[in-house]
C-alpha cells in the first residue's frame, strides 16, 4: 500500500551518488516523523489529538526502527556466519555442481570475501559457497584436482 506524502513538501529520500536528494518510493523515519509533525500542525485546536494516539504513534516509530536494526542484525550475524563457514572448508574436499550440469569435487586452498556470497578456490575454480553441496575430510576421501579426475 503506498501513501501520497507530497503534499507534506518532503517526502522520504536518498542521495545518489552526485549528492542530489532523490525522492524514493518507500516509507521510512523521516517520512512518519514528516507525517506525525504535518498532523500536529494542522489539527484541529478546538479538539486536538488525543494523546493516546500520539503515544500509539511514537511507539510505532519506535518499533519500526527496533525491527530496522533487528533486521540489520541479523544480516550482519548471516554473513559473518558464511564467512566463517567458507573459512572452514579450506584442506576440505568439496563437492559442487558446474555450470554445465556435472558433478565436480576438489580440495578448497583459498576463500575470497570479494562478494556478496563468499567463494571458494579449488584448483583454478571459483566456487561460490551456497553451490557447494557436499564436504568431506580431505585426508580420508583422496586428493582430487578440480575437474574430478583423481590425482
Amino acid at each position: 500500500m503506498s501513501i501520497d506524502v507530497s503534499f507534506l513538501g518532503a517526502t522520504s529520500r536518498t542521495t545518489d551518488a552526485s549528492g542530489t536528494k532523490v525522492p524514493t518510493k518507500e516509507l521510512d523515519k523521516q517520512a512518519f516523523l514528516d507525517l506525525l509533525v504535518a498532523q500536529l500542525r494542522n489539527q484541529d485546536p478546538s479538539a486536538p489529538m488525543d494523546s493516546s494516539q500520539l503515544m500509539t504513534q511514537t511507539t510505532q516509530l519506535s518499533t519500526m526502527e527496533s525491527l530496522v536494526a533487528l533486521a540489520d542484525t541479523q544480516r550482519e550475524s548471516f554473513a559473518l556466519q558464511m564467512r566463517m563457514a567458507a573459512a572452514q572448508l579450506v584442506g576440505q574436499q568439496v563437492t559442487w555442481t558446474d555450470a554445465a550440469g556435472a558433478t565436480q569435487k576438489g580440495v578448497v586452498t583459498a576463500v575470497s570475501y570479494a562478494g556478496s556470497v563468499p567463494t571458494v578456490k579449488i584448483g583454478d575454480t571459483d566456487v561460490t559457497l551456497d553451490a557447494v553441496s557436499s564436504v568431506t575430510s580431505a585426508g580420508t576421501a583422496g586428493t582430487t584436482t578440480a575437474t574430478g579426475a583423481s590425482a
